[in-house]
């Protein structure tokens, strides 16, 4: 574990060390770094696995202003990967984490060697689902997070995962981890839902890129998984059975597999 102070903001990174490549993982909106768990254990005999917590998340510190931009971390996440040396590195950005590497693939090729995107989206958010989210982050910034977990759960899971009885200490699990949330997230929601498209940007995406979306994913649906995989040349495309928003939870060994597949592919 350690922190960095990226423009003014500490930045909690945990650091598996060692000798292979540099995987850094990039999570996604409401969540933190320990959404790569199962990813991490995998991964880590063979390669240098870095997850690090986006402001206003996890243990980092909280971002300023009314909204903390997709730009900003962008520009943030750039900054860490040179600050730490981790370039050229494979990406793994999920959700929130899949708009900065998209980002980062397009605008500084030079510090990737993969990007691997699960369940995000190149395209604004819809104009549909804006109010609604909207008023999530109006009752959590006034109430808490906790006021919005029942909402926000059949969002960022499956049905299938919900529904599955064997799995409840996972759910509970998930649950406490989504209360832990500050008040000071509603930044990123604020960020997220009023980001830009880039869906100009990723034909000039010639960094290796594997695409990875939960078949019940209701955020982000397959179906722009599949324009992403169109517009990004030479990209595959893996859709994951039984998994939503948040496939390296629900799935993490379809997950572990593709991406161990995806990075011996690169050399």
């Amino acid at each position: 574990m350690q922190r960095l102070t990226i423009d003014g903001r500490e930045i909690h990174v945990e650091d598996s060390g060692g000798a292979g490549e540099p995987v850094l993982f990039c999570h996604g909106l409401l969540f933190s770094s320990r959404m790569f768990e199962a990813q991490v254990r995998a991964l880590s005999p063979s390669y240098r696995c870095v997850a690090y917590d986006l402001p206003g998340h996890g243990q980092s510190g909280d971002a300023t202003g009314r909204a903390y931009r997709i730009e900003q971390a962008y520009t943030d996440s750039v900054a860490l990967i040179e600050q730490m040396g981790l370039g050229p590195c494979h990406f793994v950005g999920l959700s929130m984490g899949g708009f900065v590497g998209m980002r980062i693939a397009a605008r500084r090729r030079d510090l990737l060697r993969t990007l691997t995107v699960l369940e995000s989206s190149a395209e604004p958010e819809p104009a549909s689902n804006v109010p609604k989210y909207r008023r999530l982050a109006l009752v959590a910034g006034w109430l808490g997070p906790w006021a919005v977990i029942g909402p926000v759960m059949p969002i960022l899971f499956s049905h299938t995962f919900l529904n599955d009885p064997t799995r409840t200490a996972e759910r509970e699990r998930w649950r406490a981890e989504l209360r832990r949330n500050r008040r000071a997230v509603v930044r990123s929601v604020y960020g997220v839902i009023e980001r830009a498209g880039i869906t100009d940007e990723l034909p000039g995406i010639t960094t290796p890129t594997l695409i990875m979306v939960g078949e019940e994913d209701v955020a982000t649906t397959p179906e722009k998984a599949e324009r992403m995989h169109a517009l990004i040349r030479g990209s595959r495309l893996v859709r994951i059975p039984g998994a939503g928003h948040s496939s390296t939870i629900e799935q993490p060994e379809m997950v572990n597999r593709a991406l161990l597949d995806h990075f011996a592919s690169a050399h």
